[in-house]
């Protein structure tokens, strides 16, 4: 909003000149913006790719090859009669939550062969987002074990299929044996509301435990 004239300081009144000081003296700064990096993981065809995709705000970067016959020995593909393929690398997108914070988001591939590449996305990460699927639920495990293995902060959102049962937070929260107070949220990944609530869910729960960790480090 523009100042009106009397209100601009004036450069020929004294008292002014006293108060007014150097440039940019007694003006509070604005906080630096703020970018979080958020590993995407879950089994092979949870829906990784669909949430990173569906919420961010640039064109996503992924690397994907066609699923063919000569990985039918090594990928299951029971019940995801519609996927034709399959995330080798990773996948990357970007969302602003507020102005300010911004979530860098990486995609981790599903299957145990590229497991290896976990290590490297999962450096300075603040948290995860575990996408679970109620009809393969036991691939999740090894994602949940991991997070859990190196305290990484992590939700496990489940991804509702179309045509599949549904099942209760709680409910999958004991299946999967998951820490006490890990969240659990019903989501779509489809939907880009959805997935951001995810999201914003990820960061309030890892900025408390990252918050507890330092009380009890300093006590």
């Amino acid at each position: 909003m523009a100042l009106d004239r009397s209100d601009r300081p004036d450069s020929t009144d004294p008292s002014r000149a006293e108060t007014a000081g150097s440039p940019g003296e007694g003006v509070e700064e604005e906080a630096a913006p703020l970018a979080l990096k958020i590993l995407v993981a879950g089994g092979f065809g949870a829906g990784k790719t669909t949430l990173v995709g569906s919420v961010s705000e640039i064109r996503p970067l992924r690397t994907e090859e066609v699923l063919s016959a000569a990985g039918e020995s090594v990928d299951d593909t029971a019940g995801l009669d519609r996927k034709a393929a399959t995330t080798v690398a990773m996948d990357f997108g970007r969302i602003t939550i507020r102005s300010g914070l911004s979530l860098y988001l990486f995609g981790t591939p599903g299957q145990d062969r590229f497991w290896f590449l976990w290590d490297d996305l999962s450096h300075g990460a603040l948290g995860a987002v575990v996408i679970a699927d109620t009809r393969r639920l036991a691939d999740s495990f090894f994602a949940v074990d991991y997070f859990e293995d190196r305290r990484i902060p992590f939700v496990v959102a489940v991804n509702c299929f179309a045509g599949s049962q549904t099942y209760g937070a709680l409910e999958v929260s004991r299946a999967l044996d998951l820490d006490r107070g890990t969240p659990v949220v019903l989501c779509d990944a489809r939907d880009r509301d959805s997935g951001k609530e995810v999201l914003i869910r990820l960061v309030e729960y890892a900025g408390r435990v990252h918050t507890a960790r330092m009380l009890d480090a300093i006590s």
